[in-house]
């Protein structure tokens, strides 16, 4: 074999170790999902004083990965809601299992404690979650596959949702 043959040998391999396929050690991630939240995206949409209600859900998910594999996961939520009735509990938040424009079963929730969260005297209202525990093959779902899941957040006078949005992955 001559010199440039041993060098392109060399140099293949060199590069092969350092290609971004190489296993690596567990490392963390964090996809990112915004949802666009609307009283009108309720199925069925929401009438009367709440109707106007919209807003944006973000969720970053919080994963660790082995082997191309989600091992563990975590989300933090911070959600903003606006439109609605100054005084509106919000009772529950959760991200749901469907397609837009079908009701489906939650999937994450956020364990909302009564009285945690109620819209101000602007109609408006912010809040955070963090560390919400998340199934590892589930976050893998949802990561692949966004638009098949919503989040949404229930009222006490819409218990079965007030604002609605599908998520859609940001990062």
């Amino acid at each position: 074999m001559n010199r440039w043959s041993v060098l392109a040998v060399a140099v293949s391999l060199l590069a092969a170790g350092c290609s971004k396929s190489t296993p690596t050690a567990p490392t963390a991630t964090k996809p990112t999902f915004t949802a666009t939240l609307s009283s009108q995206n309720e199925v069925p949409a929401i009438v009367g004083a709440e109707a106007g209600g919209r807003g944006t859900a973000t969720i970053v998910f919080n994963t660790t990965v082995a082997g191309g594999n989600i091992t563990a996961a975590t989300a933090d939520f911070t959600v903003n809601i606006t439109g609605l009735p100054a005084g509106t509990p919000i009772n529950l938040s959760h991200i749901h299992e469907a397609v837009a424009g079908v009701n489906g079963s939650v999937r994450v929730n956020l364990a909302l404690s009564a009285g945690e969260v109620v819209v101000g005297p602007a109609g408006t209202v912010t809040f955070t979650k963090n560390n919400i525990n998340v199934d590892a093959a589930l976050a893998q779902t949802i990561i692949n596959n966004p638009a098949g899941y919503y989040f949404n957040s229930h009222s006490a006078q819409n218990g079965g949702g007030v604002v609605r949005g599908q998520l859609v992955r940001t990062q």
